[in-house]
């Protein structure tokens, strides 16, 4: 036997040497991926992740050279995982979490006690058997996954919005009181001493009256001993809700309690340079702060967004990188030019893009816009143009347009005309109505494939 366990031992040794080798030719490898460049700075760039998806080849490619870490959309939740009572069901939780283990990228479980999509069953129950049913599905579920899961959302969004700072009513809160999140924290620690345990809400990326109760919670478990590691922010932005300008500070504080912060759910509505901004804008904002250790985007593409008519997320519904995605690579300190552009673009495509009024009249005008490809072939373009308020594009030819949720966003990709050679050019136009505003669009960066 102890001859046996020597040789297991050394066993053991070996593949711990062969994975840190690995794992450092990864890291020292080209920062030109999201995942390769997130690596870089010590953090992880992950997304949500839908089963249902992971047949599509373009999703499965994205994901897989793009990102270093997942989080199951649904599958982890309450009435995906014990829909009846004591039933569990992990099937396509199972999928993701060995999809990304293969790949060998970080999984982050989501969520176990939350007042969203929970069967009826678990509103019905009495106090004294909820809290034996919260107990035993963060036991069951967790116990599941031991070992593979590297931070768990324990407790989603259990305050409310606005200047009040107080619970969210759930049937926690309305049975258990205030002390069903600290006993969340202690079952789960129970059940995996070793992933990091996070509470994780929205609308808590500024200073505020929610933010300052979450702040206030966490700063009393730290003082007691309750076990918490990490405070995950969402971040879900749009025009009605921007990146505030204390995000920064914001994460700071949290962190200086003794906590890591994570972005958990990033996705910034809108295009063009302004998204792009924002993106970049959030991503120096983990960076400047030592203990923001990660950052996952709510989806890998456009067409798969819960928001997708406001278009916000790094790759459009073709998969094709959008300047977001440059802005993020940059911010991270990566360099472009690495891998495909979304499902199979060219290696090192760029573009730029000109605009030209061509005709004028009282109530609408032309405008022609020119894509010139950089130099290297191109196989597909993507170009903005944000108009203003109240101005509309009754006509378009040579492309085909999207429009975000505002209406003035117009996303333009190419029908017959995406594939250029060097330095060669094509052009689309359009005509719009001015409807009282004689303004000229804005044109956004061109994103090339």
């Amino acid at each position: 036997m102890p001859t046996l366990r020597r040789a297991v031992q050394g066993f053991a040794s070996a593949l711990l040497a062969a994975s840190t080798v690995t794992a450092l030719a990864h890291s020292a490898a080209a920062a030109d991926t999201l995942g390769s460049a997130a690596a870089g700075t010590g953090r992880y760039f992950g997304t949500a992740v839908a089963a249902g998806h992971l047949g599509e080849s373009d999703y499965v490619n994205t994901l897989d050279r793009e990102f270093s870490a997942v989080t199951p959309e649904n599958e982890m939740k309450w009435d995906a995982t014990e829909a009846t009572r004591g039933t569990f069901t992990f099937g396509a939780a199972d999928q993701i979490v060995s999809h990304a283990q293969s790949k060998g990228m970080k999984i982050r479980g989501h969520t176990l006690v939350w007042h969203s999509q929970l069967p009826s069953w678990v509103s019905g129950l009495g106090a004294a058997d909820l809290r034996t049913a919260m107990d035993n599905h963060i036991t069951q579920v967790m116990k599941h996954y031991k070992g593979k899961i590297y931070a768990w959302d324990v407790v989603n969004e259990a305050f409310q919005d606005g200047s009040s700072g107080a619970r969210r009513s759930s049937p926690f809160q309305d049975k258990l009181g205030d002390g069903f999140i600290e006993e969340a924290f202690r079952t789960a620690r129970a059940a995996d001493p070793d992933a990091k345990l996070c509470y994780n809400d929205y609308n808590t990326d500024g200073v505020n009256a929610k933010s300052n109760a979450v702040y206030a919670m966490v700063k009393d478990f730290k003082a007691r001993g309750v076990p918490i590691d990490c405070v995950g922010f969402q971040s879900h932005f749009n025009s009605a809700s921007p990146v505030p300008s204390d995000y920064r500070a914001n994460l700071q504080r949290f962190a200086d309690l003794g906590v890591d912060v994570q972005i958990t759910e990033l996705d910034i509505e809108g295009s063009g340079t302004a998204q792009a901004t924002n993106y970049s804008n959030v991503v120096k904002a983990c960076l400047a702060v030592t203990r923001c250790t990660g950052i996952t985007v709510w989806g890998v593409t456009d067409k798969y967004s819960w928001r997708s008519s406001g278009t916000p997320l790094l790759f459009d519904s073709a998969y094709a990188k959008k300047p977001a995605y440059d802005a993020v690579l940059a911010a991270l300190g990566g360099t472009s030019g690495g891998g495909d552009n979304g499902g199979g673009g060219n290696t090192g495509a760029a573009c730029t893009v000109a605009f030209a009024r061509t005709a004028d009249w009282n109530d609408g005008y032309n405008g022609q816009v020119t894509v010139t490809a950089g130099s290297a072939p191109i196989s597909g373009w993507t170009v903005t143009l944000t108009f203003p308020a109240g101005q509309k594009v009754t006509a378009l030819w040579n492309g085909s347009a999207s429009w975000d949720g505002t209406g003035t966003v117009m996303t333009v990709r190419p029908t017959y005309n995406g594939n250029l050679a060097a330095g060669a050019s094509t052009s689309f136009g359009f005509t719009a109505a001015k409807n009282g505003t004689s303004g000229t669009p804005t044109v956004g960066t061109c994103a090339a494939s």
